[in-house]
């Protein structure tokens, strides 16, 4: 071989989710691509005087991890915001509240984020008079850790206009109280947007989530500005956690927009596809716009080329959609966000234009809706290699389970959300019922019946830290005995966060395994993720995050 290399990892356990060549011990990069990957003697004949080395001192070197399911923009606007994880009761709850408004003394809106549903206790629901007892004067709002149900103060409720309450789309709601007036929970984006937008951002970092639509007016160009810094330190954070590729799951031309402006300025420190939000109050001539992303953005650092929808809610607020009634709730299975003919039309419309479909489906009567239209599209436009997928499947159906693979589908899921691993187990245990708790976060289940199997964070949801969504997949503890074990092997989990995460995006022979052509995108790890106890794999950190060739960060 005349090549000689740029950089060698070496002096490492290097797993390589090849199947045709498992291990090896370094790695050469030439350019933006892998030269070579075998033993140190090997790789040591390919180093010149301008080599760059790492040495991964024995710990796993690994395809650079590839998160399928973010949201890079508000996830990185959140870093700055109040993190609640871990806060529980009234006087802890009070502390961080007030500790953050004092250091922010002329923020027009106070944010915080991670709340669990039970953060006063498991029996009490918090209200607008919890929040107001801790900051009355200054606009306050709080969201649950699944950024579908948020709090707000009555300052802030009152700013923004809906105090007294206001007419929403379909599965939105502002919770009234008793006095006629809100109560301070507001469920969904139609709900909170009004807070959001007292805020300095003035809710930029949501508008592909919410609206899928554009800011208006334009922002200035000290607004953009603020808006890219904002995106470059949601890129430096996914480098520091060994993160290489993300695929965002809200979008608009103004996010493509600002990681084209960063990529055209520094390069891209990680590669993002970006899709195009159908909300359901647009029309089918809106895939258009979609179809306009997927032509003027076509690189190996920034792509688009997919749809993305929401079916429904989630299970904590009673928004996901069920096949049977809500336990306790006689009569409430949640509303779908599109009407099955509806979503079957459409997704037959995007299947016919070439491009992919994203779902977020968490609920079975959710997952089964989606599955029908993916299945009408199949019989409307023949079948083919479409990849279109389901996001969560946090409860399915067993008659649906078979289907994934039948139609071709990819199970995009998120192990740090099963309750117990990141998540409290109540109440969302209790929300499904004891009935379908062996359908619910089906990872093995699911595999074993054929269905791709693809895993992600959901960023902010969850921290983007891969080696936590990884420990979750292969430690999971069972909910009741007899339940189904639906853990992962290690050689799984890794998979399904590299090789298998390329593949859903039609990338797999550019990315995810770690063999000569392959775009070099690495990741040294401070441990030997084989020979240590699964139990510790959270502690793990990256040491070192190669993107494109390119040393984007050492630890």
């Amino acid at each position: 071989m005349s090549a000689k290399a740029d950089l060698i990892v070496t002096n490492g356990r290097v797993m390589t989710v090849d199947p045709d060549a498992p291990r090896a011990e370094a790695v050469a990069i030439a350019g933006n691509e892998i030269l070579a990957v075998g033993r140190r003697d090997e790789i040591a004949g390919l180093r010149t005087d301008a080599t760059r080395i790492v040495d991964a001192a024995g710990g796993s070197v690994l395809p650079g991890f590839n998160d399928a399911h973010v949201h890079l923009f508000s996830g990185a606007a959140e870093l700055d915001h109040l993190q609640l994880a871990g806060v529980h009761g009234m006087d802890a709850l009070t502390k961080a509240v007030r500790a953050y408004a004092e250091a922010r003394p002329d923020e027009p809106l106070l944010l915080a984020q991670g709340a669990d549903y039970t953060v006063l206790s498991e029996t009490e629901r918090l209200t607008r008079r919890h929040l107001d007892d801790i900051l009355p004067d200054r606009p306050f709002l709080m969201f649950a850790a699944d950024h579908h149900t948020a709090w707000a103060n009555t300052a802030a409720l009152g700013k923004a206009g809906i105090l007294e309450g206001r007419r929403l789309g379909v599965g939105n709601e502002i919770v009234m109280g008793p006095d006629g007036k809100a109560a301070g929970e507001l469920r969904e984006g139609e709900a909170f947007n009004p807070v959001l937008a007292l805020g300095t951002a003035g809710g930029r970092f949501r508008l592909g989530l919410e609206t899928g639509g554009e800011p208006h007016p334009a922002p200035t160009a000290r607004e953009r500005d603020y808006d890219r810094d904002i995106m470059r330190r949601g890129l430096a954070h996914c480098a520091k956690h060994g993160v290489t590729s993300v695929q965002n799951m809200d979008g608009n031309f103004y996010q493509l927009e600002l990681l084209d402006e960063i990529d055209r300025q520094e390069g891209l420190s990680l590669r993002v596809r970006v899709p195009f939000h159908f909300k359901n109050f647009m029309d089918v001539g809106m895939l258009d716009r979609a179809e306009q992303m997927n032509r003027r953005y076509t690189s190996e650092r920034l792509r688009s080329g997919f749809v993305k929808f929401f079916m429904d809610g989630v299970l904590d607020s009673w928004t996901a959609v069920m096949l049977d009634d809500y336990p306790g709730r006689p009569g409430w299975r949640g509303e779908p966000l599109f009407e099955p003919k509806r979503f079957a039309e459409l997704a037959t419309a995007i299947d016919r234009r070439g491009l992919q479909i994203a779902v977020h489906a968490i609920g079975d009567g959710a997952v089964r809706i989606v599955l029908d239209g993916y299945a009408a599209a199949a019989a409307a436009n023949g079948r083919r290699d479409s990849r279109h997928r389901i996001e969560h499947i946090e409860v399915v159906h067993p008659d649906d389970i078979p289907r994934f693979a039948e139609l071709g589908v990819g199970a995009s899921m998120q192990p740090i959300h099963a309750p117990g691993t990141g998540f409290p187990i109540e109440p969302t245990a209790t929300v499904i019922g004891r009935g379908k708790w062996p359908y619910a976060y089906a990872w093995r289940t699911l595999r074993e019946a054929g269905a791709p199997m693809i895993f992600a964070t959901d960023w902010p949801v969850s921290p983007v830290d891969p080696m936590s969504c990884i420990k979750a997949a292969v430690t999971r503890r069972r909910w009741a005995e007899g339940d189904p074990d639906q853990r992962q092997s290690l050689e799984e989990a890794v998979a399904s966060y590299t090789r298998d995460g390329a593949w859903i995006e039609r990338m797999e022979t550019r990315k995810g395994q770690l063999k000569p052509g392959m775009l070099a995108d690495v990741v040294v790890l401070s441990e030997d993720i084989e020979a240590i106890d699964p139990e510790g794999l959270d502690t793990v950190r990256p040491v070192a995050t190669v993107a494109d060739g390119r040393v984007v960060y050492e630890g």
